[in-house]
């Protein structure tokens, strides 16, 4: 089939079907015109690819030291003879120095890979968790109460109440701080993980030594079914490209590389060539054309041109309705024209699509021509494809790329010829020597019987200083050589040689001042007076000076991490690389497993956590000693700070962690207060108190005197009562025993009267009756004297 090219381009139209697109002869028109475009020239008018490659070749050379020295000899020659040169013509590695500082000050950059969820779902759950955390902040007391109420929990987040922000700003740093879906830690360590195999480090320092050297960096990330996703370190020297200004090649539309291929593995890659076509390729004539002057490769190697080529397809869908009215999409091919039907409709959209292709150089060998299989497409505008290449020139305009150590090689230059002449003015360079006068010799008697000639004294002068001469000759006149050795000084050479050092150093100098690379950073010695704060000054100013190349780098590391991000889906499409990856992850966290198959659901935004500088850690490290010297934060903050590698996240927590320290320290100083308050007033409470208590204490004490004294003169009334009723119970007692003792004696006295007087009667009954008896008996008289006195003596008396 014929294919048609563009007007002013030997690229084939782009206005074609896809069919067409996807034909081997559209490939290989392809091919053709990147072929043409690279290599259309002779090699005698230095073509876009030997121009390229020999101006990158020229650079490593510089870097390593090892440029070529005809042209120093082309400089010192006479007449094109350097035979009478006899000169060290190895060149002065000077460049290798400034180009070890950048890459090696770039390779310590550290970073952390983070991936942001920013697919609806992922939104969706960030969204709840933050306005859980915020409804649990503005109901924190309810919560609280109805907790201890009921003994329930009630919160609406996982965050513990101790742990919940009190302002919004600090939820908005929890949130970039410490919140993490599962799935975005699955996906940073899937990442992490396909770097790690891949050896990401070691490529990452040859890219930067590329973009130091060479000023354009490469590398291409690819996915194959038996090694999963592979990263590729892609030599800047042998790649193609279409022409572009952009540094960062976005608006690429080709990109391929120039790669030295064995049979077998041309045979291993492409196992559907037959023998005959692997005969053909060894064989062709155009092989050698394409690798003479180009550097030592092996003669048994065919040079293969792999590419890439970005167009667009369209797709088509046809839309069928059934008489449910419901809809049935079909995707049908681009040249799908139904006529009008009420059953079904046709809608189409254009897309961007990648084609991958591999040609023999030199030849219409087609190894390889198809749509590519994993295209790597952003979720947020699945329209779009991106190349498996990344590539980042920092310094190009116009096409023509720049480069450190490009600006350099001219004073490099200089340097090589000032060292080779002050190799030459060192070789004709002669020693200080002396004049003898050998009249001055003669006829000298030493006295020791010695024969004192001009070695002799040479002899003399060289082991002791000292000479002997003569004033006066033999004849008496005065002797012209009286001193007879004289020194000669040849300083012919030491002016040159000194201007030819300061010459050297001038372009060293000059050097320092292209590239920004000061002494304060090559390791050179400066003034000792310099103080410490210009030696930093000095040296960051230098990083600042080759910031671009370390901004290339990580481009160039953000790129590939978001193309291994969206090729991670491509992974979990085939059970064994998903088996790997699963098994892989399993060394990190198993609990993202159950994670990683919703990979392909997600959309992730990748971005890279950069280490700070010396010079903002040391703005930071100056502000946490500010604020823990000022007691503004605590030394668990200033870690906790520390650890944050996000320059401008570390300042927010900083200023957060101050204004809630302060805030906390108002809190306790205000606590303090009012304690202090309160215990001023306890204390004066208790003084009053205290007072009261004497004064109480004092009035009881009064009282009790008082009524100690009461008690003690009732007591001496009591007892003087008692005293005086004893007394008086005496008295009485007495005057009782008296009162007895007297009506006794009344009662006695009476008694006795009585009983005398009853005696008397008795006595007069008795007579009576005696005298009675005596008269009725007419008895004889009694004599009543005796019983009278018996009587009274039985009475006591």
């Amino acid at each position: 089939m014929s294919v048609y090219t563009n007007t002013n381009s030997a690229f084939p139209s782009q206005v074609v079907s896809d069919a067409e697109k996807a034909s081997e002869e559209y490939g290989l028109q392809v091919s053709r015109a990147i072929e043409q475009e690279w290599f259309g020239k002779s090699r005698a008018n230095n073509n876009r690819y030997a121009s390229n490659w020999g101006n990158f070749h020229q650079l490593r050379l510089y870097a390593r030291g090892e440029q070529s020295v005809q042209k120093y000899k082309d400089e010192l020659a006479t007449n094109g003879d350097i035979s009478y040169l006899n000169l060290d013509w190895r060149p002065v590695p000077v460049i290798s120095k400034f180009v070890d500082i950048v890459v090696n000050g770039m390779s310590q950059k550290t970073y952390d890979i983070k991936a942001y969820a920013q697919d609806p779902e992922s939104l969706q759950a960030r969204t709840s968790y933050a306005q859980s955390i915020l409804r649990d902040m503005y109901s924190k007391d309810l919560i609280n109460k109805a907790n201890s109420l009921t003994g329930m929990d009630f919160s609406n987040s996982p965050l513990p109440q101790e742990e919940l922000p009190e302002t919004k700003e600090e939820l908005d740093i929890h949130m970039q701080l410490t919140y993490k879906q599962s799935i975005e830690v699955a996906e940073e360590e899937a990442i992490n993980n396909v770097l790690a195999n891949n050896k990401w480090d070691l490529i990452r320092r040859r890219l930067n030594y590329d973009l130091t050297v060479l000023g354009i960096g490469c590398v291409k990330t690819s996915f194959n079914k038996s090694e999963g996703i592979t990263i590729d370190y892609v030599d800047p020297a042998y790649i193609v490209y279409s022409y572009t200004e952009d540094p960062n090649f976005d608006d690429i539309y080709y990109v391929g590389e120039i790669r030295a291929v064995t049979i077998s593995e041309l045979k291993k890659q492409f196992p559907n060539i037959t023998e005959e076509e692997l005969l053909k390729i060894q064989n062709m004539p155009g092989n050698n054309q394409y690798i003479t002057g180009w550097g030592n490769y092996d003669e048994n190697t065919v040079q293969v041109l792999y590419f890439e080529y970005k167009t667009y397809m369209n797709q088509v869908f046809k839309i069928k309705y059934n008489e449910n009215g419901l809809e049935k999409a079909i995707q049908k091919t681009d040249e799908f024209d139904p006529p009008e039907n009420d059953n079904f409709n046709r809608i189409s959209r254009t897309i961007e699509a990648l084609y991958t292709g591999a040609k023999i150089l030199g030849t219409n060998t087609m190894l390889e021509w198809k749509m590519s299989e994993h295209m790597t497409r952003p979720f947020a505008d699945t329209t779009k494809v991106q190349m498996n290449y990344s590539i980042a020139a920092p310094r190009m305009y116009k096409g023509k790329i720049d480069s450190t150590v490009n600006k350099i090689t001219g004073f490099a230059d200089m340097i090589q010829l000032t060292h080779l002449k002050i190799q030459q003015v060192m070789s004709r360079m002669i020693p200080d020597g002396v004049f003898v006068d050998v009249d001055g010799f003669a006829d000298v008697d030493l006295g020791n019987g010695t024969n004192y000639n001009p070695a002799e004294a040479l002899n003399m002068y060289f082991q002791t200083g000292s000479i002997v001469g003569r004033s006066l000759t033999q004849e008496g006149g005065m002797n012209a050589a009286k001193i007879p050795i004289q020194e000669l000084t040849s300083s012919s050479g030491q002016a040159k040689l000194a201007s030819l050092i300061q010459t050297y150093q001038y372009y060293l100098q000059m050097i320092r001042d292209v590239t920004g690379l000061n002494e304060a950073r090559d390791g050179s010695m400066v003034d000792k007076d310099t103080l410490v704060g210009l030696q930093k000054m000095a040296a960051n100013a230098s990083n600042t000076a080759t910031k671009h190349i370390l901004q290339s780098s990580l481009y160039l590391t953000l790129k590939t991490c978001e193309n291994i991000s969206l090729r991670i889906a491509d992974c979990l499409d085939f059970p064994l690389t998903a088996h790997v990856l699963e098994q892989s992850i399993t060394t990190y966290n198993v609990s993202t497993l159950r994670e990683i198959k919703n990979l392909n659901l997600h959309d992730f935004g990748i971005y890279l956590e950069l280490e700070p500088d010396e010079e903002e850690k040391a703005m930071l490290e100056q502000n946490i000693q500010v604020a823990l010297q000022s007691q503004g934060i605590d030394l668990d903050d200033a870690i906790d700070i520390r650890q944050i590698k996000n320059l401008k996240m570390a300042n927010q927590v900083l200023k957060f962690r101050k204004t809630k320290k302060q805030k906390a320290m108002q809190a306790a100083q205000m606590a303090n207060i009012q304690a202090q308050a309160k215990a001023n007033q306890e204390t004066a409470q208790q003084a009053a108190l205290f007072e009261v208590q004497k004064q109480q204490a004092l009035t009881q004490e009064t009282v009790n005197i008082e009524r100690s004294k009461s008690q003690f003169e009732v007591e001496r009334m009591q007892m003087e009562t008692q005293m005086k009723q004893q007394l008086m119970e005496i008295e009485f007692q007495y005057n009782m025993q008296l009162a007895q003792l007297k009506v006794g004696s009344e009662t006695n006295k009476l008694q006795t009267a009585e009983d005398r007087k009853d005696e008397r009667t008795k006595i007069q009954a008795s007579q009576q009756s005696e005298l009675i008896n005596q008269r009725k008996n007419n008895a004889l008289p009694m004599k009543f004297e005796t019983n009278q006195i018996e009587d009274f003596e039985d009475l006591g008396f």
